[in-house]
């Protein structure tokens, strides 16, 4: 069975979010770079397209995580969380979130994209030319780097595809170079 079969059977063919049963997709929550079921939640366009567009934000659209912040997989729990977080300004999803319980793993998940941090606060992540990094872009080595723990030197130009961003440090992000993940000093990167 694919991924998508996966989670059709896990969620009945209808959207883990808002229960809605057409346009369905798999959505990949970042920043896990594993995917696969437990990294990732089946939802409609509407609520994807929101996820990513926080300006298209509808608030009356997410009353139904009422229901579906209780789901028992950790990947619609973070996602429940991350836009009860960001609407939570509109008084009725601070109620939600705080009857919301998440284990330390999955909260720590959810914190993970800065949703819900005050924009002053937030952790920006810069590459070597000032540019904003996010979770998911791709980046090149600016220079050779000696990989800490082995004899690997990654060498400059080379692609680190679909990096993680350290939620705690700006200057710090994870990707794979090869087949080893490693973590990156964004003065060294360059985003493509």
């Amino acid at each position: 069975m694919g991924l998508l079969e996966d989670l059709q059977a896990r969620s009945g063919s209808i959207c883990e979010l808002c229960t809605a049963n057409e346009n369905l997709k798999i959505y990949e929550v970042p920043p896990k770079s594993t995917g696969g079921v437990d990294g990732s939640l089946l939802a409609c366009e509407i609520c994807i397209d929101q996820i990513e567009n926080p300006d298209a934000t509808d608030a009356n659209h997410w009353r139904c995580l009422n229901d579906s912040m209780w789901s028992e997989y950790p990947a619609v729990q973070a996602v429940a969380w991350r836009m009860l977080s960001r609407l939570k300004t509109e008084g009725w999803p601070q109620d939600l979130l705080d009857m919301l319980y998440l284990d330390d793993e999955t909260l720590e998940w959810a914190k993970a994209t800065g949703e819900g941090v005050a924009e002053a606060d937030k952790i920006v992540h810069r590459d070597v030319n000032g540019v904003v990094l996010e979770n998911g872009d791709n980046v090149v080595l600016v220079k050779d780097l000696k990989v800490k723990g082995s004899s690997m030197v990654a060498k400059q130009g080379t692609a680190v595809r679909r990096i993680s961003l350290d939620c705690e440090n700006a200057e710090y992000i994870e990707g794979k170079v090869g087949a080893q993940q490693i973590v990156i000093i964004t003065k060294y990167v360059k985003k493509i």
